[in-house]
């Protein structure tokens, strides 16, 4: 009980102030240490931990940053490829569009032709070819191309199919 009794007459301050100072002197004390193995060329176990944490450190950043440079050439080159897969795409767009605009005329052509040339068409022909001619249209439309070969044919081929109607088919 006595020993309770004196612990409540110490004074903390004091306690806290001492334990304060004999900190700093440590402190103190330890970086006169280093001070004195530096001068010396002397190195602790701390002193090279500390030295090659510090190299990692260095090695690091300079791998990162060679990282950051490799980054930067891929996305130019990725940029560079999406450029050309995008510019492959609407040169095959454009062959794709001629190539169904080349076959559309050639079908209604051929078509007219054979109309004229009197041979026997049936009235899906005449359908399929007028359904053929629309979409050429839509197409030329589109692409802001104008019609100019299949006139001539889709005349030939609407003035036999109206006078195929009229006759009965």
């Amino acid at each position: 009980m006595n020993e309770l009794a004196a612990l409540t007459k110490i004074d903390f301050l004091s306690v806290f102030t001492a334990v304060f100072i004999i900190l700093m002197g440590l402190k103190a004390i330890i970086s006169l240490f280093e001070w004195i193995f530096e001068k010396f060329g002397l190195e602790t176990k701390w002193m090279r931990k500390k030295r090659e944490e510090h190299e990692l450190l260095l090695q690091t950043s300079q791998r990162l940053a060679a990282l950051q440079d490799q980054r930067r050439q891929d996305v130019k080159k990725s940029d560079r490829r999406d450029e050309e897969i995008a510019s492959d795409i609407k040169r095959l767009t454009c062959m794709f569009i001629d190539k169904e605009i080349d076959d559309m005329r050639w079908e209604i052509n051929h078509f007219a032709t054979e109309i004229s040339e009197g041979r026997p068409c049936n009235k899906d022909s005449y359908k399929h070819c007028i359904h053929i001619y629309e979409k050429y249209e839509k197409i030329l439309q589109e692409n802001g191309l104008e019609n100019g070969e299949v006139e001539i044919s889709m005349e030939l081929i609407n003035d036999s199919y109206k006078q195929k109607l009229k006759e009965g088919f």
